[in-house]
């Protein structure tokens, strides 16, 4: 069968039918059953574009469900397409540049104890911000030099997109147009996507000013809404003829970010703009180093194998014990045993 992607409606395809086999996917779920024996979860597996199976245990496909950090990596898109708009210089500007206010934020006014805007701050990238490498906020942290997975950072940096459009307004980021509207219409609308956005800002203490690193944006999908982002990614960023997510922005994006290459120890090397990694076999040890996937709390993920031409959406598949893989690995050599690896098995 031909690749295809979905308009509308996704296209339904027996495994058989995209050289899958079906009894292998069995087992495929039957491990998963073993993996979340007690709660509900939702998967969708696209093989050349066609939806394959969707596995459904008290949840509805249809329900828009949040997908936490996984939305990081559809924020790391958008700044791929700001620079390619010409609306940012590039990735190596400093974030100073097109959002001034983040050094403001002075003893006291940070998220927390100890926590407020160093002299060092301003020598930020966008780069090290969608890196999680920008040590913004963070006392002894400098630029490029330390891997911190943090909120703050990725906030700052949706003021800085925002602003390049002239969305956000720091002194009424509630009635700010915010980055929403972009995802929409650059990304969602061009790939059939229905996803729904939410604007807040994160607890934290009494007389922080999170307005300038507080405020941040969220995305809710279906499942096969969900699904259409790994499709998307899977084909590097291309939707049917359209290219909506700059080719050589998201090859960087799915790879290693260099920061932690030349500063962090190996077995870490398994972030990159915005998308988990498996380059150096540090996320699946035993699945193809092609392999990348957005992640979010709760079990969200678009993984993408591409020379396979599948994706794997799961929105959620939350385990006992289940973490980020920045504090642990453990969970994700567990899905990667019980559900990934027989997943791949079945491609014939």
């Amino acid at each position: 069968m031909n690749i295809t992607f979905p308009a509308h409606a996704w296209e339904m395809a027996a495994p058989e039918q995209v050289g899958m086999n079906p009894a292998k996917l069995v087992v495929a779920r039957q491990r998963l059953d073993t993996l979340v024996p007690d709660k509900p979860y939702r998967v969708a597996i696209v093989r050349d574009g066609y939806l394959v199976v969707e596995w459904l245990r008290d949840l509805a496909a249809d329900d828009p469900i949040h997908i936490a950090s996984a939305m990081k990596s559809v924020l790391s898109n958008m700044l791929g397409i700001a620079v390619a708009e010409g609306r940012i210089g590039g990735a190596d500007e400093g974030a100073v540049e097109h959002f001034p206010e983040m050094m403001d934020v002075p003893p006291g006014r940070g998220p927390k104890e100890g926590r407020y805007a160093f002299d060092t701050n301003q020598g930020a990238t966008l780069r090290h911000l969608i890196c999680n490498v920008s040590g913004y906020l963070k006392p002894g942290e400098e630029p490029g030099k330390v891997f911190n997975y943090q909120t703050t950072g990725m906030c700052l940096l949706t003021h800085c997109i925002e602003r390049a459009y002239g969305r956000y307004d720091v002194e009424d980021p509630e009635g700010s147009a915010k980055i929403g509207g972009l995802f929409k219409e650059k990304i969602a609308d061009r790939i059939g996507a229905t996803w729904s956005y939410s604007a807040g800002s994160q607890r934290t203490a009494p007389d922080a000013r999170v307005e300038v690193f507080g405020w941040g944006t969220s995305i809710a999908t279906t499942l096969r809404d969900h699904a259409r982002m790994g499709w998307l990614w899977c084909n590097g960023g291309r939707w049917g003829t359209e290219q909506v997510v700059p080719k050589d922005w998201l090859q960087q994006s799915v790879c290693v970010n260099r920061f932690i290459r030349e500063h962090c120890d190996e077995l870490m090397w398994r972030y990159g703009h915005g998308f988990w990694a498996n380059e150096f076999s540090q996320l699946w040890p035993d699945l193809p180093t092609e392999a990348f996937t957005s992640w979010g709390a709760g079990g969200n993920y678009a993984i993408c194998f591409p020379s396979q031409r599948l994706t794997i959406a799961m929105n959620p598949v939350n385990f006992d014990g289940q973490t980020q893989p920045y504090e642990t690995m453990t969970d994700a050599w567990r899905l990667q045993q019980q559900v990934l690896a027989p997943i791949l098995d079945s491609i014939e």
